[in-house]
């Protein structure tokens, strides 16, 4: 039996939603241990002069905690 934790983090990418997903989960996987799962809770976009600046996922994460 294991038992798993999920956390909300934030990523931002100035290329696209996809990413900032990679970017947020590579920085996940550098602090937490045993990362196994991801679901998207929020995209949004940054706009500066009509253009996008900035793409923004909000995600929960789901870790197994250690033995």
């Amino acid at each position: 039996m294991s038992v798993a934790r999920v956390t909300e983090i934030s990523a931002t990418s100035s290329t696209s939603f996809e990413d900032a997903v990679n970017r947020g989960i590579a920085r996940a996987s550098e602090t937490l241990r045993n990362v196994r799962s991801a679901w998207i809770k929020e995209q949004q976009v940054r706009v500066e002069g009509g253009k996008i600046s900035e793409y923004q996922v909000n995600m929960m994460v789901t870790f197994v905690l250690d033995d």
